[in-house]
């Protein structure tokens, strides 16, 4: 079965990215995609700061990615860049760690000059890395997706479409690669 792991690059779990990953998580199960979420800040940090390459947390992370098909990284936007998280994770990955791989970038921002930050900041650290199959992208405002009472995240109909049509693409892609 082809593998898919997401990149989740807030520092809480609980945000509006998570609604959005959630989302994403139904759609690839749909597509016949195994999938995980790999969550950067419950790395060591000293570790990763250091570029600790042969901590066995980092190599485990590392090897998930190395070993999927396609790989999702998602960001909340701040001050017009992508998550420091997602940065320092990405630092880690071997110089052609993404070759071979459909890659999805997703950003959750406050306006929609945000948007920006998938093409100008994300894309290039992904090409960084070997990586020759980027998909379009997904971008949203943080008002289309609502917190509900119980902690879970309702998406915008429009949001919700857009997940789907790009976790379709990029389950595409992964399955005949």
């Amino acid at each position: 079965m082809k593998k898919a792991v997401i990149i989740y690059g807030a520092p809480a779990k609980a945000s509006r990215l998570k609604g959005v990953t959630d989302a994403m998580l139904t759609e690839l199960a749909a597509a016949g995609l195994a999938a995980e979420v790999l969550y950067p800040q419950d790395l060591p940090a000293e570790r990763l700061l250091l570029a600790d390459f042969a901590n066995a947390d980092i190599q485990s992370a590392v090897q998930k990615v190395m070993e999927a098909d396609a790989v999702i990284v998602t960001t909340p936007i701040y001050k017009a860049s992508f998550s420091g998280f997602v940065k320092v994770f990405l630092d880690m990955l071997p110089q052609k760690g993404l070759a071979d791989k459909v890659v999805l970038p997703v950003a959750v921002g406050g306006t929609i000059a945000h948007m920006l930050v998938l093409d100008y900041a994300i894309r290039p650290v992904v090409a960084a890395l070997a990586n020759a199959h980027t998909l379009q992208g997904v971008f949203a405002l943080d008002q289309w997706i609502a917190k509900e009472e119980d902690g879970s995240y309702t998406l915008s109909e429009e949001l919700g479409e857009r997940v789907k049509t790009a976790i379709g693409q990029l389950a595409r892609v992964a399955l005949v690669q």
